[in-house]
């Protein structure tokens, strides 16, 4: 079985460490602050894994303020958005239909610059809107997996979405208050640092729909939108061996490589099940409580948004 994620070579690693302002002669100091610090919080888990806490930093450029704030964040939206974040076990129903219907994996391969890719698309062309939600939650799976799995590092995160299948028919399903509260996981909670976002085979729809979620992402991330008319561009960013056979790579299939994350995830059902339980605690938070109607709260001008 090949690699779920093949890690940088060394010397990418170099470029990597570079590019995450990530010094080998301090970051164990680093890494034993954030312990400490967590150790401290009342409201927060005593303990956590030191790959996961190495991979925030990371994430963060080793800013240990920053660091602080987005693990506070990522144990406080276990605690505020428990569709996303219980009953995590891939076997079940509701998850098998995602499943069924749609593809997320990492790709195993980096870019030339040491960047993580990953692809979603359905796989369908004709079916019932699922819950949204349970979609969201198998890709926030894959990153809390990512976050042990990328054991050094990786540059950045690209994503590649699949238009194919966006209809106005299952657009019009998605509520803005489930699609703000995974921007706002995604942008808040985790080390992503998100460098690309490309999308393919996009129809007139696509304009309407990112228009629709621009107000929810940040500025530097909405400059970072491609939309591709061909494949062609797309290979500018990603390179063709990195890509699977259905987006004209050589890397290898689609579903081999979302069965193999599956089958991690399923792996990881007692890891999920513990995590459970280990999420901030509002009642013990100096100060006030997170109040997630501000947290998630959509301005007027946004919940007035209809679609001719």
């Amino acid at each position: 079985m090949s690699a779920l994620l093949v890690q940088p070579s060394p010397e990418l690693q170099i470029h990597i460490r570079k590019e995450l302002n990530e010094d080998v002669n301090t970051r164990d100091s680093d890494l034993q602050a954030i312990k400490d610090w967590l150790q401290k919080q009342p409201h927060l888990p005593d303990t956590w894994d030191e790959q996961r806490i190495m991979t925030f930093l990371r994430g963060c450029k080793f800013s240990l303020e920053k660091c602080k704030r987005k693990l506070d964040m990522y144990f406080t939206m276990r605690a505020a958005i428990p569709e996303f974040f219980t009953n995590r076990d891939i076997s079940r129903p509701e998850l098998q239909e995602i499943v069924k219907i749609a593809q997320g994996p990492p790709l195993p391969g980096l870019t030339p610059d040491g960047k993580r890719v990953t692809i979603m698309r359905a796989t369908l062309k004709d079916f019932e809107t699922p819950n949204i939600a349970d979609a969201m939650k198998i890709a926030l799976m894959i990153g809390d997996v990512r976050l042990a799995a990328e054991e050094v590092g990786v540059a950045g995160d690209v994503f590649i979405l699949d238009a194919s299948v966006a209809s106005m028919n299952h657009f019009t399903k998605i509520t803005p208050t489930i699609v703000k509260k995974f921007l706002v996981c995604v942008q808040e909670a985790y080390p992503v640092k998100l460098k690309e976002v490309h999308v393919v085979n996009a129809s007139p729809i696509v304009d309407t729909i990112i228009n629709w979620v621009k107000p929810f992402i940040k500025e530097k991330i909405r400059n970072r939108i491609h939309i591709h008319q061909d494949l062609e561009s797309l290979y500018k960013f990603v390179p063709k061996d990195i890509l699977p056979e259905e987006y004209g790579g050589t890397a290898g299939k689609m579903a081999d490589f979302n069965d193999q994350w599956m089958k991690t995830l399923a792996e990881y059902t007692p890891w999920f099940k513990e995590q459970e339980n280990i999420k901030a605690d509002e009642s013990k938070r100096p100060g006030k409580p997170t109040n997630y109607e501000d947290l998630f709260g959509l301005d007027g001008s946004f919940r007035q948004l209809t679609i001719d």
